[in-house]
Parts: structure tokens; sequence; C-alpha cells
């Protein structure tokens, strides 16, 4: 007897359909799975025959082939299970309904015919609903997840038994109720963390929610202790809530590399994502033998923080900058090529010096110039054009320290960067960005033009602060970004001189 039965396989962080052609013939014995499996797949033999065993059915003793369609697309990971299981059991019989054509199955099965909890869930529905599938059969722990999915009915399933019996029309099924999100829901996003927790470094701060409000990247540059991580962390409590497409392209680039645990929904905090500084070249941009989102998309639409920089492998950092610039990394190996979404604020945090006490205010720094220089060197050049703005942190004071006076929240700041986000968003109406950050050269002439002041200032610094070329448009960036938190259609000079004093590290002197 021959069946059909639907599930699907992820490539990137989208769901394919698959079929699981099932068909149980005299004339030999075993079970044969067909259709490029990989080892986990192959494996599922055993936990499908101690499945039905403490299920109540049997394996039988007939040739049983299994063809994973389209075979020519390479299958990978447990939730398989199911979806073969049913088929099996229904091709001997065992099973009679007439579910099958109408709905999916995804799945692990235990040795006891529990099901197990799988990743990829909601790209996987979201494929389901979008192939008219009317409902999704899966484990209880991932339906709070298939939940966000509109139009299509999620099952959650405790054991093989009980799915059987709801397909044999033996027992009812209650579809879990779609969960409802709107634009706003992630207003309601708890951090533990609060910009009132960081005494002083008000420059710091402002120019993190410079960064916030025009999604700049941002490199921090202090001796050990002033703060840096501290504030690193409390960036995401100022960054505009995400949108619904937003939260749905996070949340499944977590279902897929299977971090978002059991009896999870939609992911509406702004992921924030601190890789140590030995972290491998595969881990921070994704990829592997079997292709996982890396660091660079786990923090799309959050941060991504890179604690001491310089400490980071060069060849590490250089893979950063084509998602730096395209906003979404490309992998290419012999057997896939998989794209992921890759668009993070970036920031980053150095000490200015092999020591650490360059330029601090009450303690000395060891090292030489040209040890200060080389320190500096391990970033290079094109990576640094990505980074729009350099500050200079410095130890907090004692008095700062002490002093009790309630310091500005982050909901307040988030209040302005907010307003400057809806000014971009209305500014690149119909274009492919939405950040001032994102702007080319001809955008830049267009959306933030300067006057004969202006440029005459910027002129004037690019020559007297010996500043490099490249910092040129970025200062252009920052400023635009200055005048629309301030509500202001036109960069004016103040706008331009704040900027300037955020691209410290383009002075060829500094360090020397």
């Amino acid at each position: 007897m021959f069946v059909r039965v639907h599930t699907g396989a992820i490539s990137g962080i989208e769901a394919v359909e698959v079929t699981a052609e099932v068909n149980v013939a005299a004339g030999g014995i075993g079970l044969f799975i067909v259709g490029l499996p990989d080892n986990t797949i192959k494996e599922s033999q055993e936990r499908i025959q101690a499945a039905f065993e403490n299920s109540g059915y049997k394996l039988q003793a007939k040739k049983t082939v299994v063809n994973l369609a389209p075979a020519d697309l390479r299958k990978e990971g447990s939730q398989y299970d199911l979806p073969i299981a049913i088929g099996i059991l229904a091709a001997t019989e065992q099973l009679t309904t007439d579910m099958l054509a109408d709905s999916m199955f995804i799945g692990e099965l235990s040795l006891n015919g529990r099901l197990r909890p799988v990743k990829g869930v909601l790209p996987l529905v979201a494929m389901a609903r979008d192939k008219g599938i009317k409902r999704v059969f899966m484990p209880e722990e991932n339906v709070s997840e298939g939940a966000v999915v509109e139009g299509v009915e999620t099952v959650g399933i405790g054991t093989l038994l009980e799915l059987c019996e709801i397909l044999a029309g033996r027992m009812p099924y209650t579809p879990a109720e779609h969960t409802v999100y709107s634009d706003k829901e992630s207003d309601r996003a708890e951090y533990a963390e609060d910009f009132s927790d960081v005494r002083g470094q008000l420059y710091v701060k402002r120019a993190l929610e410079i960064a916030a409000a025009g999604g700049h990247n941002v490199i921090m540059v202090g001796a050990p202790g002033s703060g840096k991580t501290m504030l690193a962390r409390r960036m995401p409590t100022i960054m505009p809530p995400m949108t619904m497409e937003e939260a749905l392209e996070t949340t499944k680039i977590h279902s897929v590399a299977g971090k978002i645990g059991a009896h999870r929904g939609l992911i509406y905090e702004r992921p924030f994502r601190a890789p140590h500084h030995l972290t491998s070249q595969v881990a921070l941009i994704g990829g592997g033998q079997s292709p996982q989102p890396g660091e660079v998309s786990l923090a799309n639409n959050g941060v991504l923080f890179l604690d001491e920089m310089p400490e980071f492998g060069r060849n590490v950092l250089e893979v950063l900058r084509q998602p730096l610039e395209d906003r979404h990394i490309s992998i290419s190996r012999a057997k896939y090529s998989v794209d992921y979404p890759a668009n993070f604020t970036l920031i980053a945090s150095m000490n200015p010096c092999p020591c650490g006490y360059y330029n601090h205010p009450t303690k000395e720094c060891t090292c030489s110039a040209a040890a200060v220089h080389r320190y500096m060197a391990h970033i290079s050049g094109p990576l640094m054009d990505r980074i729009d703005i350099h500050i200079e942190v410095v130890p907090v004071s004692i008095s700062e320290m002490a002093d009790e006076r309630p310091a500005e929240t982050s909901a307040e700041v988030r209040k302005r960067v907010i307003a400057a986000r809806e000014i971009q968003l209305r500014r690149f109406a119909g274009l492919d960005i939405h950040s001032n950050a994102m702007m080319n050269s001809a955008m830049l002439r267009k959306f933030a033009p300067l006057d004969r002041q202006c440029s005459e200032l910027l002129e004037r610094a690019m020559n007297h602060l010996n500043l490099s070329a490249r910092a040129y448009d970025r200062i252009i960036k920052v400023a635009r970004t200055i005048a629309d938190l301030e509500g202001v259609e036109n960069i004016a000079p103040q706008h331009i001189s704040e900027a300037i004093g955020y691209r410290s590290l383009d002075r060829e002197n500094w360090g020397r």
C-alpha cells in the first residue's frame, strides 16, 4: 500500500515542502529511508520501532520504503520521525484516517512513544499555511511557537498513541488559540537593566542615544572599569520596539537555531548577543556541516556586542564586513548555499592600549606610542570604516558615583529615539532602507544636504583635525540623526560639530 504524508524541511530561515512517501510491499523485509536523509533520519528506524512497541503497534515484517521527496534536497533533523511513523501505520493499515491529505506532521519520537520538541517549527507552520494545509500536528512544547501563525490549526500532541486516536476519529482535538501580537507588543518587553543604573557618563549615553536613533554602529574606547560593558548591555532598552515583521523574522532565526525553548511564542525583545573573543568564524557568521545561523544572525534586529574587540582574531573580525554593509550574510559551501538576515547594530568596546590606561586621567600608561598604534591596528581600516561613532569612555569620578540624584531612565530616552525613527520612516518611505545609517552617498546628497556654513565647518575639521577621508560621510549621517532627534529639517553647524566629536579614532595622530 502507498500513502503520502506532509512535512517540511528548513532552508535558511524558511521552510520548503517535503512529502514522506511510504510504500509497503511483500517480497522483502526491512525499513529503507531514501531521499538524501542524514544520520539522524537514518537512526529514526530504531526510535520508530520502539515507539510502536510501546504504543501497541508493530513494524511489520515487510519491505517498507520511505522516500522523502524531493529527493535532491538534503534532509536533516529529527522532525521526520512523526510523519514517517504515521505513514508506516497508514500504509500497513494499522491506522485508518481521511485526515492525511490536509494535515502536516512534525516531531521527534521518544522510545516510549512520547513526542519531543523540535526546532524550526515557526517557518514550517508558515509554509503549511501557504500551501493550503488545514492543520499541523506537533509536540506540545512547540505549540506556543506554532500558534503565532494565523490561518492554520496548530495541534499539540503528547504521544503517538494520542495522535493515532485523533486521526482515527476516536478522540476529539482542540487547536491551540492563535496568539495575537500587535506592532506595539514589544513595548511590554521587560529588561533587567536600565540606563538609570549608570552613574555619570552623560557624553556616552548621548552617543548611544544617537546610535539607537539612527541605527549607527559604535565603538567605545576606555580603560578597564570605565563602564563600557554596562552601557552596551543597556543599548536594547532604548531601541524602538520591534514591528510585527521584525518579531517574526527574529523568531524564525531563533527557531531554526533551536534557541527558543519550550512553551515560548513570539520573540518581541530585541536580541543582545555577546560572543566570546575566542569565537570562530563559523560561530560568528553561521554555516557549519549542517547550516546554522551564527551570532550575526541571532543578533538580527538587535545588538551584537564585541567586548575587547582587538582580542578577536583578525580573520574573525574581517568576516563582519559583508553583513555590516549588506545587512545579510550569504554562506556558500560545497553542499549548500544559504542566506541569513544580519541587520544588527554593532556595539564594540576596547581598551585604548595593551595596558589599558592610555589617556587615563589618574593612572599612567606604560605602553610606548608604537605599541598603542599597533594595538589599534588590530582593527582594519575597512572594518573601522563601517563604524559611525567613536566614543572615548572616561572612568566615572567618586563624586559622580556617590550622586543620589535620579538619572534619566531608558523609557525617557526611548521616547526620543522612537520620535527620531518615525521621522526617518517617513523620509525613506518607498525605499529599501529605514534608518540614517543605511544611506548611501546619493541619498546623503538628497536627504542630508549641507549649507555653506556647515560645509565650511566640516572642511576645516577635516583639515585641522587630520580626519581621514572615510570620516566625511559618517559625520554627515550622524549629524542627520542629531537633527532628527531635535526634530528639525535642516542640518545646522552645531549638529556637524557634535558629529565631529564622535570620530576621534579617525584622527591620524590618535595614539601617537
